[in-house]
């Protein structure tokens, strides 16, 4: 009954808030949002056309020189935020968080905190079903799940957070430091890469995080309170 009324029910709230919000969104603002020029701006304004007009550019260009910095570092990030490397990264720190602690609730902590996160995703994506930005730069082919929300934007959140609240749970030196960075600053550039790289829509990765946020307090609230 605990585990119902702490996660389970908790989990079809997130669901159907998210279902609500994705299909509101699109029936407001269709599949191509105004949010999207955003999009295309930023991307210009470091040398990237849409996908169809970009393929025809020599790699050796001045405008595909121009950008190469930002690429270098979304990158990286987008990569780091890819399903496999997510899960081995979640495996890691459950080791990790073992071998410190022998503590079963804190070594589960991250596992529980992805697996939260991904039913919501799944669940609220195949109910949404919302397309990826068009006309945008995409220089990696998309998953084939709804844009709405961002899956990796939501695993950042919610893995990295799980990490800061353990250290803060440890009184780990330099937690207040680092705290900050594990909760905002890598997922909030995960967050960025997803966008700047046309992989999802602006609305996609705020909800997104704010799923990870939440799915990070459950697992603190149900595993690391006590």
């Amino acid at each position: 009954m605990s585990l119902l009324r702490t996660v389970v029910l908790p989990a079809l709230g997130a669901i159907a808030v998210l279902t609500a919000a994705g299909r509101t969104i699109r029936l407001l603002d269709g599949d191509d949002p105004r949010e999207d020029r955003a999009v295309r701006a930023l991307q210009a304004a470091f040398g990237h056309l849409p996908a169809e007009a970009d393929a025809a550019l020599a790699p050796g260009s001045t405008r595909a020189a121009a950008r190469e910095p930002v690429d270098r570092v979304t990158a990286p990030l987008s990569w780091y935020s890819g399903v496999p490397q997510t899960i081995a990264n979640g495996a890691l720190w459950c080791g990790v968080t073992w071998v410190l602690t022998r503590d079963r609730r804190a070594a589960a902590a991250p596992a529980a905190a992805l697996a939260l996160e991904t039913a919501c995703f799944v669940a609220a994506a195949a109910l949404v079903r919302r397309p990826r930005p068009s006309g945008v730069w995409r220089p990696e082919h998309p998953h084939a799940t709804s844009s709405f929300p961002s899956g990796h934007t939501a695993a950042a959140f919610a893995l990295h957070g799980t990490l800061a609240d353990l250290l803060d749970r440890r009184g780990a030196r330099g937690a207040r430091l680092v705290g900050p960075l594990l909760r905002c600053g890598v997922p909030g550039a995960i967050a960025f890469s997803r966008v700047y790289r046309g992989q999802h829509h602006i609305s996609d990765t705020v909800a997104g995080a704010l799923l990870g946020i939440w799915s990070a307090a459950v697992v603190r609230r149900t595993l690391l309170s006590s």
